[in-house]
């Protein structure tokens, strides 16, 4: 009896701060027996002081990557939609019948889309001008961003990964490698081709075939980078099913310097050119224009790859370039998120609970209140880019992040919203359109065990399906 009554109790005092929540939240609630201090619910009508629902509004809590929110907005008012990244081309050195007798140099500005598509077409640009052999070095100027080293396996200890690619400014291709598997003719063996193709890597295939049908963790693909090599080669080992005619397997490997030396080698000779030195990293001439110079996409469509599609290195990318654009370059996350702490105040809001980390929400650190979302969002839905912004975040049930949540529920379709999971954090932030024609802003974040394993995003869809229905 005693033990039943401390029970009983216990379920009060947990319960008790959830007592006045909406019946479908409530429900999800009770059900999973989560704490009251384990979430922070938020939904106001724009244009209202009142919130609708508020749930430890004021409390800190982990985002995840719903803090993408903060940076993309900052850089859509600060820099303005149609603002591009560059990189320069310089050539050191005579060009002569095709032959540059000297180093060819990049200098990155921190273009966070240089991907293999617009690498390959300044290479072709660069042939069209008249260059096809070059005797000297490949020269790479990374000096735009200054980056602290930092372990690319701090967060989760799994370095390769390609959420875990750390930002430069001469950034190609994310430093993503694809890898293709499909089974070999003899029954046997298992071929690998990377995507794209690099000089320089080795690929140690050790795999072979198993009788079974497709499944199983990556395919029972073992992956191992050596020690001590600067990882510029990988070993595949293990059983790959018979049953899969292809399978995808991305990781990042190699420096950014040698990444970019491969992929620049392999597709220059695919254009018919040859270069004969190696990579290494230089600063760009003070004095002199570059021999050309490369424009990214603009800021518009660059917020709504990353709001889009969470995209982790894109974002810091940003933040970093927010400090050299608008404090001095180098780019650092310092000047970054200062930058972004003086544009909030700006816009008098309170950051003292605000720490925005390296702006991706791939931290275990990052902090924000609910209330504080909400307040930033109300401030993006009354500037000039409003449309831009809007339609950068990920339509529920249509696309990005969200294409699977609420897919065949009433509010499919009818918010736009950041989503945010790593271990232990779900979280949502975004605009719904309620079917009574009001708008409402919407935040939620719930930072428990297992929150990242389903219970967690149950309840963000709860609170945005609420919002719906008002």
């Amino acid at each position: 009896m005693r033990k039943f009554f401390i029970f009983t109790i216990t379920l009060w005092c947990t319960w008790a701060g959830a007592a006045e929540l909406p019946k479908p939240i409530d429900f999800v609630i009770r059900g999973h027996r989560i704490p009251s201090d384990a979430y922070s619910l938020y939904v106001r009508e724009i244009g209202q002081q009142d919130p609708a629902l508020a749930v430890n509004p004021e409390t800190p809590f982990n985002p995840a990557s719903v803090i993408k929110i903060i940076p993309t907005l900052a850089a859509l008012e600060l820099l303005g939609p149609a603002y591009r990244w560059k990189t320069e081309v310089y050539t050191l050195g005579n060009i002569s019948n095709g032959v540059l007798q000297g180093d060819l140099l990049f200098k990155g500005h921190g273009d966070p889309h240089l991907v293999i598509e617009d690498f390959r077409k300044i290479l072709e640009e660069l042939r069209r001008r008249g260059i096809r052999d070059i005797t000297g070095d490949l020269l790479i100027d990374a000096s735009w961003f200054s980056i602290v080293h930092e372990d690319p396996g701090a967060f989760d200890n799994d370095p390769y990964r390609t959420y875990n690619v750390l930002p430069n400014a001469f950034l190609v291709n994310f430093k993503a490698i694809n890898f293709h598997f499909y089974p070999a003719a003899n029954g046997r063996d298992v071929r690998v081709h990377p995507e794209p193709e690099l000089a320089g890597l080795e690929i140690d295939n050790r795999l072979r075939l198993r009788k079974r049908r497709c499944g199983g963790f990556q395919r029972g693909i073992a992956v191992t980078v050596p020690d001590g090599n600067a990882a510029d080669q990988v070993i595949f080992s293990g059983r790959f099913p018979a049953g899969c005619n292809h399978y995808i397997l991305s990781r990042s490997l190699l420096t950014h310097e040698t990444y970019a030396f491969g992929v620049f080698k392999s597709n220059w000779q695919q254009l018919g050119g040859s270069i004969a030195g190696r990579v290494r990293t230089a600063e760009a001439p003070v004095t002199g224009k570059p021999f050309l110079v490369h424009h990214s996409k603009s800021l518009s469509d660059i917020i709504r790859l990353i709001n889009k599609f969470s995209n982790n290195v894109m974002t810091r990318q940003l933040l970093l370039t927010l400090g050299a654009e608008l404090h001095e370059q180098p780019g650092t996350v310092g000047k970054g998120v200062r930058v972004i702490k003086d544009y909030l105040t700006g816009l008098g809001l309170d950051t003292q609970d605000l720490n925005i980390d390296n702006g991706s929400g791939l931290s275990r650190d990052v902090r924000i209140p609910a209330k504080l979302l909400a307040d930033i969002l109300e401030h993006a839905w009354t500037i000039p880019y409003r449309p831009e912004f809007i339609s950068s975040l990920s339509i529920t049930g249509v696309d990005g992040t969200a294409k699977y949540r609420l897919r065949h529920k009433a509010a499919s379709g009818y918010a736009h919203v950041k989503t945010g999971t790593i271990d232990e954090v779900s979280a949502v932030a975004g605009y719904v359109h309620a079917r009574s024609g009001r708008e409402y802003i919407v935040a939620g974040m719930m930072n428990r065990k297992l929150a990242h394993k389903g219970h967690g995003k149950e309840l963000m869809n709860a609170l945005v399906a609420w919002a719906y229905s008002l």
